[in-house]
Parts: C-alpha cells; sequence; structure tokens
C-alpha cells in the first residue's frame, strides 16, 4: 500500500487528490484546517469534472503537527498551498515525509531550493525571499524535494469543493542530481491516475519557463481585476507585459534557465484560454493572501544578486505589493 498525503486541498490538491484516490494500492490522507477540515469530515470532498460531481473520501487529519504524526510516515507528500502558508507548515510536511519519504511541491513560482541543483553563478543559495530564517532548509532537505509543474486549471468552489476546468499537465524532476528511481516510479504513478504525466532532467528550466509565462497575467488580472484576455486586448498593457517577459529572459539567460520563445509566442498560448481567471485574481477576489513573492519577488531577489536592472518587474513588484497592503 502507497501511502500518499495531500498538504493543502485547495483548487490544485482537490485535483490531485480526487484523481489519486481512484487508484488501487494507493491510500490518499490530507491536512487540512478550520472549516475545510469540517466540511470533509462531514461530506468528504466534493470534484467537479466533465460535467460530473465526484464526492472523494480520504483520510484526515488536522494542519498542526501532532495532526500529521498521526498519519504516520508517508512514501509521497504532495504539497499544494499557497506560498505564504508553507513556513508554517513545515515541520509537519518534515514529519510526514520522515526520512524516506519525498516532498512533490505542486505550487506556483520558484522553491526557496531552486538553484541548489542548478549549476552556474547562484548555484547553493537560498532564495531569502522565500526562506529569510532558513525555515524550509532546516526541515526539508533539497535531495528529499521533487519539483513539479502543474499545468492544468481548477477552481476552489468553497470548502471542500473544487472544479476541473481545463487541462491534466504535470512535469516532475529532482531538484537536486540526476533522474531517480524513485522519480520514475512516482511519474508512472501519476500517469496511472490519469494525469499527462513526465519526467524532467532538468525541471528549474520547466518551472522558469512557467514562471515567465505567469508573471505578469497573475499580478495584472489581480490589479485590474480583469481575465486574460481583456489585459492582452489592451495594447499598452500587452507592450508592458512583454517588456517585463524580455527582463525576465535575459534574467535567465544569466542563471542557465534561457528561453527561447518571445512574449509574442506566450501571449499567443495565453490567448487560447479564452476569458481565463489567474489564480492570484482569484485570490483576491476570494480575500486570499496572494503569491507575490513567489512569482515576483523571487524574480527581483534575482536580479539584485545578479546585479542586473529590471525596473519593469520592479515597478509591477511595488503596484502588487501596495494593493497587498492596502487589503491588509
Amino acid at each position: 500500500m502507497m501511502k500518499v498525503c495531500i498538504v493543502g486541498l485547495g483548487a490544485i490538491g482537490g485535483w490531485l487528490a480526487a484523481h489519486l484516490q481512484r487508484l488501487e494500492g494507493v491510500r490518499v490522507s490530507a491536512l487540512a484546517r478550520g472549516e475545510t477540515l469540517a466540511v470533509l469530515r462531514g461530506q468528504g470532498l466534493r470534484f467537479h469534472e466533465a460535467g460530473q460531481t465526484h464526492t472523494v473520501p480520504l483520510q484526515l487529519a488536522d494542519s498542526t503537527l501532532a495532526g500529521a504524526q498521526s498519519l504516520g510516515p508517508q512514501d509521497l507528500v504532495i504539497v499544494a498551498v499557497k506560498e505564504p502558508a508553507l513556513r508554517g507548515l513545515a515541520p509537519q510536511i518534515a514529519a510526514l515525509a520522515g526520512e524516506g519519504g519525498r516532498v512533490l511541491l505542486a505550487m506556483n513560482g520558484l522553491p526557496w531550493c531552486f538553484f541548489d541543483g542548478l549549476e552556474g553563478p547562484l548555484q547553493g543559495q537560498t532564495l531569502a525571499t522565500l526562506d529569510p530564517e532558513g525555515t524550509l532548509r532546516a526541515h526539508l532537505p533539497s535531495q528529499q524535494v521533487l519539483g513539479c509543474v502543474v499545468h492544468a486549471s481548477c477552481r476552489n468552489l468553497g470548502p471542500g469543493e473544487v472544479q476541473h476546468v481545463m487541462g491534466q499537465g504535470l512535469i516532475l524532476g529532482e531538484m537536486v542530481g540526476q533522474p531517480s528511481e524513485s522519480l520514475t516510479q512516482w511519474v508512472a504513478l501519476m500517469a496511472a491516475a490519469g494525469f499527462d504525466a513526465k519526467a524532467s532532467a532538468r525541471i528549474q528550466a520547466d518551472i522558469w519557463y512557467k514562471l515567465w509565462g505567469n508573471m505578469t497575467m497573475n499580478p495584472i488580472s489581480a490589479l485590474t481585476l480583469s481575465t486574460c484576455d481583456r489585459i492582452l486586448d489592451d495594447a499598452l498593457l500587452r507592450d508592458w507585459c512583454a517588456r517585463i517577459m524580455r527582463e525576465a529572459s535575459a534574467l535567465g539567460a544569466r542563471f542557465g534557465c534561457p528561453i527561447d520563445q518571445s512574449p509574442e509566442d506566450r501571449f499567443a498560448v495565453t490567448r487560447k484560454l479564452g476569458a481565463f481567471k489567474t489564480s492570484m485574481l482569484q485570490d483576491r477576489e476570494a480575500g486570499r493572501p496572494m503569491e507575490i513573492d513567489a512569482l515576483l519577488g523571487v524574480v527581483h531577489e534575482v536580479a539584485t544578486r545578479l546585479e542586473q536592472s529590471c525596473p519593469e518587474t520592479a515597478t509591477l513588484l511595488g503596484l502588487i505589493r501596495l494593493l497587498d497592503a492596502s487589503r491588509a
């Protein structure tokens, strides 16, 4: 029996849990808190996909350290929380993973250990924006961590209720070292659960590419309360997005993650999504914390360390930070 625990039963976490729970020989559990935990214990996870609604039973525990310890060591811990919540959950994740489990980061943006396995000028450096006190590094060794890029759109309809909108893509890779038998095993498990799962020999490049595509749409959509199609329809905003993306592309080339696409190529992909609400816009509308540091703060930090000027990126970061402070 393979044991998999989901930490964070929001849109992506619920989507992953619903698919994995269908597999024979896999026991899926989850950490949850507050109203979400109460709803899940009362009715299970409600999952909407392809016009059907499924009730997903899960073994549950509260998101305290004692709750995590009550589930016992897991073979795989899938972390699907928003970045602002991650540091507070590091001890619980470590308790779930134990010494032999793997930790899969199904999250937006760059992880704190992004540069550990990436040769170049920043190799081995911690992203202090995400881990200022070293909490994550102390609890979660990079060798235990699997990076993950999610190519899917899901919506959190309320506590314990998730809707899958489009996409089934997952890219998994080792944050440090070469692809392992463990990585192959978990990619196969995800494929068996119905995901379009692939292994990456260099997950940092995949993570940076996804960030390059959404580091503009996410915050601008939250600032303007607009879907992606409306942003791209505005010539001035589209041009600003392109300038930010060219800054990030040049930055990635400096530390070993060059991008061959042009901003216009990426805009064409985004247009296919139609009137798409980004995760940051959904978070703003729901009054949830926004993932500013994971999507923009880290880019500004990397630019500062490499002494590369990225003024357009800095402007966008300042604007979204000010919005966040006003919300608080």
